[in-house]
């Protein structure tokens, strides 16, 4: 941090300003890698009574950040709008399934697939911009969807099955990430609103799973720290979302197309480290991602530096 003179206060420059948000960039996407491990943890629950929880426990947190913040007022806008409100309904459903299938793979022991499900995830992304935006493709880019295609085929024909949690979890995030770009909301209000759609959901799981005898939660058997664990599903949820927009609005697109590989690379070494199965189609088919994403950064690389020299060029 700088200082002009003795009596100045500091002032962010611009390079602390993106030193800090790729830091912030790094940390969420660092963050939500690692979170295979907390919802290992959790196995010691039924998968859906961990699911139940998330919404709670986030709209409770998430809630209070919106008062603490002075930001209801915002929340109230969001609330009021119903042609928004249904939007986030559609998003809520979307993200909630997108969690199901998460933890299901992390159950079953399937988190190699949830790796390469976030590996193709930019690539999807681009195939709904051409879908969606009429966007037209780049060579390279068409290469790397190209290249996705045949891991995606090469798994399943060596394998004698469609991995369906990979596609399913870049599916459902690149939709999600899509609709939220364009929707008129802010990243703390729009994640209140969708945990609380989930909660009713919720509820009627809890009050089920009660009438069944069949909720672990806060049995007497039950340590402080199993119970804990389930409570900080909350801050597992909002706290890598909040460190990640925070450093999205700071860094350039090219810093953070390259780190939202951190997360399923995570993924990949954890799947290793619990003795998931890597056998020649995995291989194989991650080979032939790992090629088509370095086509496809360094493309997003080249049309950056094109587009700062035409900004360069026009301000001379």
């Amino acid at each position: 941090m700088t200082q002009n003179n003795v009596t100045s206060s500091p002032v962010p420059s611009a390079g602390n300003s993106a030193l800090v948000g790729a830091l912030a960039a790094g940390f969420g996407y660092l963050w939500w890698g690692f979170s295979v491990v907390y919802y290992k943890a959790t196995m010691i629950y039924p998968i859906w009574e961990v699911l139940a929880h998330r919404p709670i426990w986030t709209v409770s947190l998430t809630f209070a950040v919106v008062l603490l913040m002075g930001r209801f007022d915002k929340l109230w806008v969001v609330l009021k709008d119903r042609k928004l409100m249904g939007r986030l309904f559609l998003t809520s459903m979307i993200i909630g399934s997108n969690w199901l299938v998460f933890n299901y793979a992390i159950y079953e022991s399937r988190v190699m697939e949830t790796s390469l499900g976030y590996y193709i995830n930019p690539l999807i992304s681009v195939v709904l911009g051409v879908v969606l935006l009429s966007e037209r493709l780049s060579r390279p880019q068409i290469a790397s969807v190209f290249l996705a295609t045949c891991a995606v085929l090469t798994l399943t024909i060596l394998q004698g099955s469609l991995p369906w949690i990979s596609l399913y979890m870049a599916g459902s995030f690149a939709a999600y990430g899509y609709l939220r770009k364009v929707m008129p909301v802010g990243p703390l209000e729009g994640l209140v609103v969708e945990a609380m759609y989930l909660c009713p959901l919720a509820i009627c799981y809890f009050i089920y799973a009660g009438a069944q005898d069949m909720l672990v939660f806060g049995q007497d058997s039950q340590s402080i720290s199993a119970m804990l664990l389930l409570i900080a599903i909350g801050p597992m949820t909002a706290i890598p979302l909040f460190a990640f927009t925070f450093g999205a609005q700071r860094i350039r697109l090219s810093t953070m197309g390259l780190m939202q590989y951190i997360a399923p690379t995570t993924h990949f070494f954890l799947a290793i480290h619990y003795g998931e199965a890597f056998g020649t189609p995995h291989l194989m088919a991650f080979g032939l991602i790992w090629l088509a994403l370095l086509i496809f950064s360094v493309d997003l690389f080249r049309q950056e530096r094109r587009i700062r020299q035409n900004v360069k060029g026009g301000q001379g």
